[in-house]
Formats: C-alpha cells, sequence, structure tokens
C-alpha cells in the first residue's frame, strides 16, 4: 500500500485545491484529511457521513466533592495554578498532568477522559473519506491525525485499495510529522514568493529527516517567474521532483467556494496541468 500526503510550509499555498482534484483523477484509493485543527476537504468533496466517533486525546481531573474535606494540597502542589480554594478545577488553566489526583489523600480527584474532537467516516462519489475536527483550543492534534490515519489504512485494507491520498496540514508542527512518518511521496506545494520559498525548505528538511521521497508543485507559478525558476533550481540541486506548476487563475477560488474540486467543472489548461502532475506521481510510486 501507498501512501501520498500533499503538505505546504504555511496556509493558503493551494495545498486543498491541488488534493481535492487528485480525488478526483485517481482510482482505487482512501482519501484522508490530516488538517484536524482546520478540516476542510469534507466543504470540497461531497459524502455521506457513516459512522463518527469522539476522539480522547487527554485526560482532565475531576473532584468528588463528597470525599473532598479540602485540605488544600492539591491547591497546593498545583504548579499551574488551576485549582481555588473550594477545590473548583479551572480547566483553561489545567494541563492534565494529573498530580493533584495522584497526591490527594483522601482519592477524591480521579482523572477521566476529555473529549478532544471526533472523527467521521465517509463515504463520497470520489471514494472512501476519513477526516476529523479538533475541538477549539484543544490539544493532541498529533494523536488524531495518528487516529485518521490508522482507519485509513484499515479502510483500505478492507476495501482492498492500494493507495492512501491525504491532505496534510500545512507548517512543521507535531501535526504534520503525525502526517508523514511512514509515508511513500511528501507531495509539497509552495508559491513563488520569499516566505514560500522559504517555508517549503523548511517543510522539505522534516521529510528529508524522515527519509520521505519529496516532490514539488509550484502554485500560481506565473506571479513570479524569477522566484519559480528559483524553486525548479531548487529540486534540481536537491535532486527532488518537480512535478508541475500550476497558474494563477480567479476560477480557482469561485470554484473552491461552490465546493466542487476544481477538474469536475473544467478542462482547461490547469487540469490537464493536474493531470499530468498526477501522471508524474503515478511513475514515481
Amino acid at each position: 500500500m501507498k501512501e501520498i500526503v500533499v503538505i505546504s510550509g504555511k496556509g493558503g499555498t493551494g495545498k486543498t485545491f491541488l488534493t481535492s482534484s487528485l480525488a478526483v483523477i485517481v482510482q482505487d484509493k482512501v482519501i484522508l484529511d490530516c488538517d484536524v485543527d482546520a478540516a476542510n476537504m469534507y466543504l470540497i468533496l461531497k459524502h455521506d457521513v457513516i459512522s463518527e466517533e469522539d476522539f480522547s486525546g487527554a485526560k482532565k481531573p475531576v473532584v468528588d466533592f463528597d470525599r473532598c474535606v479540602k485540605c488544600g494540597l492539591c491547591m497546593e502542589l498545583c504548579r499551574f495554578k488551576a485549582i481555588d480554594e473550594e477545590v473548583n478545577i479551572q480547566e483553561e488553566l489545567c494541563e492534565g498532568c494529573g498530580l493533584c489526583a495522584l497526591a490527594c489523600p483522601q482519592k477524591a480527584i480521579k482523572m477521566v477522559d476529555e473529549i478532544n474532537g471526533r472523527v467521521y467516516r465517509s463515504k463520497s462519489k470520489y471514494g472512501d473519506f476519513i477526516y476529523a475536527k479538533l475541538g477549539i483550543a484543544a490539544e493532541n492534534s498529533g494523536k488524531l491525525v495518528t487516529l485518521v490515519r490508522e482507519i485509513g489504512y484499515d479502510t483500505a485494507f478492507e476495501e482492498g485499495k492500494d493507495l492512501i491520498l491525504a491532505d496534510g496540514p500545512p507548517g512543521i508542527g507535531c501535526p504534520l510529522i503525525a502526517s508523514l512518518t511512514g509515508a511513500n511521496l511528501a507531495l509539497v506545494v509552495t508559491e513563488p514568493t520569499y516566505s514560500g520559498i522559504s517555508d517549503m525548505c523548511r517543510v522539505v528538511e522534516v521529510a528529508q529527516h524522515f527519509n520521505i521521497r519529496v516532490g514539488v508543485v509550484v502554485n500560481k507559478y506565473d506571479l513570479n517567474l524569477e522566484r519559480t525558476n528559483e524553486i525548479i533550481k531548487y529540486t534540481q540541486e536537491m535532486n527532488f521532483d518537480f512535478l508541475g506548476q500550476i497558474p494563477f487563475s480567479e476560477k480557482i477560488p469561485k470554484v473552491i467556494t461552490q465546493g466542487i474540486p476544481y477538474v469536475e467543472v473544467y478542462e482547461d489548461g490547469i487540469s490537464r496541468e493536474i493531470y499530468k502532475i498526477w501522471d508524474r506521481i503515478r511513475l514515481m510510486i
């Protein structure tokens, strides 16, 4: 089984636009949205949710006031100042370390699972689609990404699919690392700007650390041909695969806001370039 993860050094480069179009083109695959902090593929891929479940990535303390004698030990030991004199726990300050539960002489504090988000299994016209939404200000996005990938692999095995196509998160943080580990190809989408090149180099370094093959696509390449040529030169020097360049078009955001993958609407130069990108990827993997 092969896995392609579409990533970018920053948000807004066109990562989800490209992934949704590839979802239309590619056959026999399972689609994942690993950008759990800001999932948006579900807005583009029409789908029916088959099942959903809560995600618990951490525990939180709960006080049993029938047992509590308000000795103040938990308040004294809590370095985050999350417990007041009435033994009320301030959730916005609590880090879930569990020291209060461990130290309580009356066993009045227990650590219980905290719901941090939800995972959705769905069917779309393009194939099985797994995505998740992390709760507002919730943590452990890396664990949630790992769960999405595990479900994706199980689904691919059950359905006899031989490819995972994942829309990864932007940046170089924990969600990206959880998305990339063990993948076959990191498809990096970048823009021809100084910041775009800088962010591309950072995310490429992460992929290299995990010995993952890298392919690069430049979106809006014609807005700055000089920077685009710099990116092409960079991929050649680093022995990466330059997979294609997509021109700027006002049609792209219009189609995306309608919730439709681009290649499903237009048969133009942009769509033909995306088909070529897939042909090059297919030869690579």
